[in-house]
């Protein structure tokens, strides 16, 4: 793409300057189950796979040495393993579906190979992951942040990356020292000490001018570093955020909008930061623009300004352990998902005025999902929830082995409120009297639930067979919680 008029420098003397800070624990969940073994983490060779019947051996994060060593990503699965976990024997099926001549025929792996795969798999730990366990040392990390900068100054961004904002905390740690810059590198190397003395955890650290710039230090240079810290300042923007060569290496570019920027000529950072902005805009909208001057580092963000949202929405989503074939397994699991969706609207006094679901077939279906919504009166009753819900389902299912389903509360509106119909019947009829008692059950269930724990007390459906309230209370974030019966 040629250059157009838009190539020009941002006068970055009238951007905010802050000293932002972008935080990543290395191979965190992979990190902190080497240390509660005593081992080190950038040593061994260690996964996390899921153990659930849901993942089929999913492989949720892996040790620097684990990566290296095997080739692996975080996200993979056990059957893409260069070894048979049961035995950690060579995986011969695997090689020969990756290891052909250059005639297209099967080559036979070499034995020094099998044994240097063979040797590392008995080296490697495999163990399942305890989600409640990797909350609380994000916690941990998260008190120690608090102590070089305000907690309004902290944004956790996922449960081992944590952006925040040191512009004030730079003349009270390191007064002596003029260089706002040095100061900041100083302060990082004074963060990354007192993470790893504390908790025994690696953190790399991205530093910026904003936001983006602190984010595209970490995950573009900080990474590749010997200490782990990275600088970008607006003066770096030419030289380090225009060479990134992999446009989905930048914040917020993917392979879909990597291709929509190709098909209007642009094919890399540079290009889209000399790109016509009002040609980017009218082609992909705001987001469009935002890219344009995100690739010039751009970033107005401030870490204390909160984000309201304007409409609330509760859902809940599930992959099942298996196929359900039967309609009345199904419809149970929709029954359970609408009676926790009840409980959480309950508890944050709201009501919701939408309901949608969704279901989702089985890979060997080759069926289109089902995805529908429906307007309803304002409610929060668990009996209603269900009737919509079961309603929904029966009214869009035919057949077909389905696996993941996902229920949401929509259009939410504030308890107190509601919404009054020309037809509501008299406070004083039979519907009414049975609508008051259901709540009043309902408030107790939600008292003694809120006291005992969700799974205190339940309907018997939980005992028939594809009940899947009870396993799912005891995990977070769909897996095991560690040996623990999940939060509540």
């Amino acid at each position: 793409m040629e250059l157009t008029k838009w190539s020009h420098f941002f006068d970055y003397s009238r951007e905010p300057r802050r000293a932002i800070f972008f935080e990543d624990v290395k191979s965190n969940y992979a990190s902190i189950e080497c240390i509660e073994r005593g081992l080190n983490p950038m040593t061994t060779s260690l996964c996390v796979m899921s153990r659930a019947d849901n993942s089929n051996g999913l492989i949720l994060a892996a040790s620097p040495t684990f990566k290296k060593v095997f080739g692996m990503s975080n996200v993979s699965h056990s059957k893409e393993l260069p070894f048979l976990p049961h035995n950690r024997k060579f995986n011969y099926r695997l090689w020969y579906q990756k290891h052909t001549d250059i005639f297209g025929q099967r080559t036979e792996p070499n034995p020094k190979y099998i044994a240097e795969v063979e040797y590392w798999a008995r080296q490697t730990y495999i163990v399942p992951p305890q989600m409640l366990l990797y909350i609380k040392k994000n916690l941990e990390v998260i008190s120690i942040l608090r102590e070089i900068t305000s907690i309004d100054e902290i944004h956790a961004y996922s449960i081992d990356e944590s952006c925040i904002d040191v512009t004030e905390s730079l003349d009270f740690f390191f007064p002596e020292i003029v260089d706002r810059y040095e100061q900041m590198d100083k302060l990082a190397q004074l963060l990354q000490r007192k993470i790893y003395h504390q908790t025994g955890l690696y953190v790399t650290i991205g530093m910026g001018d904003n936001p983006l710039l602190a984010k595209l230090a970490m995950d573009n240079y900080a990474k590749h570093s010997s200490n782990m810290r990275a600088l970008i300042r607006y003066e770096d923007v030419p030289n380090k955020i225009w060479n990134i060569s992999d446009m989905t290496d930048f914040w917020g570019i993917n392979v879909r909008t990597e291709i929509r920027l190709n098909k209007l000529g642009i094919s890399s950072i540079k290009e889209l930061a000399h790109a016509d902005p009002d040609m980017l805009k009218r082609e992909m909208g705001v987001i469009g623009l935002q890219h344009f001057f995100h690739a010039n580092g751009i970033d107005e963000t401030r870490l204390t300004d909160k984000y309201k949202r304007k409409s609330v929405s509760f859902s809940n989503s599930q992959t099942l352990p298996r196929d359900y074939t039967r309609k009345q397994e199904i419809k149970l699991i929709v029954s359970e998902m609408s009676e926790q969706l009840a409980v959480r609207l309950r508890k944050s006094k709201k009501k919701a005025t939408n309901f949608s679901l969704y279901v989702g077939f089985s890979m060997t279906n080759y069926q289109k999902s089902i995805s529908v919504s429906r307007k309803i009166e304002a409610t929060n009753s668990t009996n209603e929830l269900q009737k919509i819900a079961t309603l929904l389902f029966s009214e869009k299912y035919d057949s077909g082995a389905v696996r993941r389903i996902g229920v949401s509360a929509n259009n939410l509106i504030d308890e107190p409120y509601q919404l009054i119909s020309l037809f509501d019947s008299d406070e004083t009829s039979e519907e009414t009297i049975k609508q008051k008692k259901d709540e009043a059950v309902q408030d107790a269930l939600d008292t003694i639930r809120k006291k005992y724990r969700y799974v205190s007390v339940q309907k018997a459906t939980v005992l028939k067979k594809g009940s899947r309230a009870v396993a799912r209370s005891k995990m977070v974030g769909g897996h095991s919680a560690g040996g623990l019966e999940g939060l509540e």
